[in-house]
Order: structure tokens, then C-alpha cells, then sequence
């Protein structure tokens, strides 16, 4: 094993260690019940919204840095688009959401393009290799395409581009503008949640939770891209 390889191995090996200490930290603090609790919740809710209000440029850039850590630890961003919005309401919680999981994923994928190359085409080549020569043709909007209608899980989705070389700055600027959809409507999501909590001091019927424009809008809107990108994803998946 030549030099380079050893050194791939030990901050490959690195980066795993790190992030079974940060799950383990986070599971030990963090229960169940501090999920499935409605007065939990909403005690929790209020003192975020105090530690928020007591200084809004620190919380956001928190949030921030606290988004692409998570991203460049555990891959994935399914929770982190409600919390956005449930902490910063659907505007500014998208804004730090999209750039966010942006700046997380880029890193991720610079790590993978140097340390999981190798994995990643062992894995994947014969899977969507095929892809290669339409990112050849015009890399930012095949990349834009392929960040928008998604169907892949967030951490492949995001080291599955070392197959393509895919330049940094068109993974971020692709990453920035065609996540931005979905990423608004999930911030808009939890934005809907928090109000239900400060106008309800008791849990809502699941009927109520429904009927709430703030809930069912938002629904509807997720739908519709699930929808396009599901028609999109047959044409561009297509060899």
C-alpha cells in the first residue's frame, strides 16, 4: 500500500470515527420523547424563539454553520429544512437552509472526489455511468436537472458526482438553485408548525393540522414537485 493510499485510509477511517462520536453524542441526549411530546415541543419551541429573538445574526449563523457540519457528518438533510423553518419562519429558513445543506454538500463532495473516488465508481459506474456523456454536453444544467428532481438519497446524491467531475462551482451554484424549490416549500412546512404551536396550547386533531392553510398548502406544493420531478427523473435517468 503506497503512501497516499495510507494517508486516504487513516482520514477515511478519521472521518467515520467522527461522525459515530457526534451520533452518539446526539442520541445520548436526545430521546424520543423529546420528539414525540407536544408539551416538549412547545417549551421548546418558546425557548428557541427567545434565544432567537435575543440575537437573530448569531442564531442564523449558528444555524449555518451548524447545518453544514451535519450535512458534512451524516449525509443527509430531511430534518433540517423544518427545523429552519420552524426556528426562522419560510424566508429567512430557507435562505439558511439552501446554503446550508449547499455549502455541507460541496464539502461532502470534495471530500468524496479525494478520499471515496475509487468506492464510489466501484459502487455506482454501472448504475449511472450512462450519465456521463450528458453532463459532457452542458455540466451546470444537467447538474441544475439532477439537483432539482432528486430520487436519490441526500448523501449519494451527493458523492454520486465524482463519476462526472463535475466542477466545484457549478455543485454549489447547481446545488443553490436547484434544491431552492423543495427546500422552501419544507421551511414553509415548519414555519406552519411553529404557528400551530403558538396558537395551540393543546395538540390539534390531525383534521385541524390538515385544514390549516399554513400545513395543507405547503403539502400541496411538496405533491406537485414530488410529481414534476418524478416525470422529469424517467426522461433524465433514461439511457
Amino acid at each position: 500500500m503506497n503512501k497516499e493510499k495510507k494517508i486516504k485510509l487513516i482520514l477515511g477511517f478519521g472521518y467515520l470515527l467522527i461522525v459515530s462520536i457526534f451520533l452518539w453524542i446526539f442520541f445520548s441526549n436526545f430521546s424520543f420523547q423529546d420528539f414525540s411530546s407536544y408539551d416538549l415541543i412547545k417549551q421548546n419551541r418558546d425557548t428557541l424563539e427567545e434565544l432567537k429573538n435575543s440575537n437573530i445574526f448569531l442564531s442564523s449563523i449558528i444555524f449555518l454553520l451548524g447545518t453544514i457540519i451535519w450535512v458534512l457528518l451524516l449525509g443527509f438533510g430531511s430534518p433540517i429544512f423544518l427545523v429552519g423553518g420552524f426556528i426562522f419562519g419560510k424566508w429567512l429558513g430557507t435562505l439558511l437552509i439552501v446554503f446550508g445543506l449547499s455549502i455541507g454538500a460541496t464539502f461532502l463532495y470534495m471530500f468524496a472526489n479525494y478520499f471515496l473516488k475509487d468506492l464510489v465508481e466501484e459502487k455506482f459506474a454501472s448504475r449511472f455511468g450512462s450519465l456521463t456523456e450528458k453532463f459532457k454536453k452542458n455540466e451546470f444544467i444537467f447538474f441544475l436537472i439532477y439537483r432539482f428532481i432528486g430520487g436519490i438519497p441526500f448523501f449519494i446524491s451527493n458523492v454520486l458526482p465524482t463519476l462526472f467531475n463535475v466542477k466545484v462551482r457549478n455543485f454549489f451554484l447547481g446545488s443553490l438553485i436547484g434544491m431552492a424549490p423543495q427546500l422552501f416549500v419544507g421551511a414553509s412546512l415548519g414555519a406552519g408548525l411553529n404557528k400551530i404551536l403558538e396558537e395551540n396550547s393543546e395538540v390539534p386533531s390531525l383534521l385541524e393540522l390538515v385544514l390549516t392553510p399554513d400545513i395543507y398548502l405547503p403539502i400541496i406544493g411538496m405533491i406537485i414537485l414530488v410529481l414534476i420531478g418524478f416525470l422529469l427523473r424517467k426522461k433524465f435517468y433514461r439511457n
